[in-house]
């Protein structure tokens, strides 16, 4: 706000300069233009003393000269000469410079009114709201999801508050999730220790009955191997579901099936990635296609995309992330290839579980999520992905249904 308030004086400060400066220079010309016709009557009086006539061509301020009994008596502005002992009045047009002036300043005023309303508008409209709004992001980084979030009718922060409100709710319902999410998971494993305790005293029971040679009979000591076996194997399936639990529901996802065209898609990402990588020096090819309209959520499948393409930025060279397009059975194939692949090809088969990194990540910041959240995504579409490995260039495809 200070510094807008600081823009406004020195915008209006330099503003009233110029017009200062402007008149100045006006009034500087009115002065010389005025005494134009002083000169111009002088030379006239030299011209007829020298040639007894005159031509009023060469004087463009004087309008006309008269001599006899009506000398001094005249409605316009004159001045008396005297030539060849002769008296004249010469008459003389005053230039219009004083209606100049007041067309000039009228105009310059106008145009002052219009600057200060333009900032009395931008200070209402945009400057205002932007400050009350200064305070929300700190606050919802704080975690703080209840801080209020002025309604904005302007047509300039009304959508900007509106996205506000619908990321605190979705950080509200996400926090949310991850609560109930971390509740289940508590009573969940409460729940498979508390099941884990009942087989794992009859496999101690049975150990112990065994090592101090309790069961002298064959039949029951084999009875008894069966049994801790039996337990075995129910330890080792809530074992599974532990772990299950641990690599699929930590993250939970949405999709919203629609229809969308392919073009929209595309657009959407040649605009977020062209700029970006024509500045790294990165060939950025996105072929020729047909459009076509996509059965699929279009939000998510611009997700997967840009998943894809951020991995072809980290792993690839640099040189060179292509976009190729191709059908087959009712679907659309989506391509991203990058150069300078170095996936071994035996890793491609864990490449899309959740935290894995290759090989080709050591040195790389990442959480190894992308093409794990890539391949959630796209299942949830109804469609696919995959990946191979040609030529040392990395291709991942994605399969969406055509609508």
């Amino acid at each position: 706000m200070n510094a807008f308030r600081r823009l406004c004086i020195a915008a209006v400060t330099i503003f009233l300069i110029l017009a200062s400066t402007l008149n100045i220079v006006m009034l500087q010309n009115r002065k010389y233009a005025d005494g134009q016709y002083r000169v111009e009557a002088k030379r006239l009086a030299d011209e007829i003393a020298e040639t007894g006539s005159y031509d009023l061509s060469g004087y463009p301020h004087i309008t006309g000269v008269y001599t006899g009994d009506d000398l001094y008596k005249s409605d316009e502005h004159y001045v008396i000469i005297e030539a060849n002992g002769t008296l004249y009045r010469v008459e003389y047009a005053l230039g219009n410079h004083r209606s100049l002036m007041i067309i000039v300043n009228c105009i310059l005023g106008v145009i002052f009114l219009l600057l200060c309303g333009v900032f009395g508008y931008i200070r209402r409209n945009v400057i205002t709201p932007f400050g009350r709004l200064n305070n929300v992001p700190q606050e919802l980084a704080k975690g703080n999801l209840a801080v209020p979030i002025p309604e904005q009718k302007s047509r300039f922060f009304g959508k900007f508050t509106w996205g506000v409100n619908l990321l605190r709710e979705k950080i509200e319902d996400d926090r949310n999730k991850e609560l109930s999410m971390q509740r289940d998971k508590k009573l969940l494993l409460l729940s498979l220790s508390h099941d884990i305790k009942t087989p794992l005293s009859a496999i101690k029971l049975n150990a112990k009955a065994i090592a101090k040679g309790i069961y002298s009979d064959e039949e029951k000591r084999r009875s008894a191997a069966e049994s801790i076996n039996a337990r075995a194997d129910e330890i080792e399936q809530f074992v599974s579901e532990i772990t299950k639990a641990a690599s699929e529901d930590f993250m939970s996802f949405e999709v919203t099936q629609g229809e969308a065209f392919l073009s929209q898609i595309i657009t959407r990402i040649n605009s977020r990635y062209a700029p970006q990588l024509s500045i790294s020096g990165t060939e950025f090819i996105i072929q020729k296609y047909d459009d076509c309209i996509l059965s699929c959520d279009a939000d998510r499948l611009a997700e997967c995309l840009q998943n894809l393409i951020e991995n072809a930025i980290k792993y690839g060279d640099g040189k060179r992330i292509e976009i190729s397009f191709d059908k087959m059975d009712g679907c659309e194939l989506i391509t991203v290839t990058n150069t300078g692949c170095t996936l071994e090809a035996k890793e491609l088969p864990q490449i899309f579980g959740s935290f894995h990194r290759g090989n080709n990540a050591d040195k790389i910041h990442g959480n190894g999520l992308g093409l794990f959240i890539c391949k959630r995504l796209m299942s949830l579409m109804g469609g696919e992905v995959y990946a191979e490995i040609h030529d040392d260039c990395f291709s991942a495809t994605l399969v969406v249904k055509l609508a």
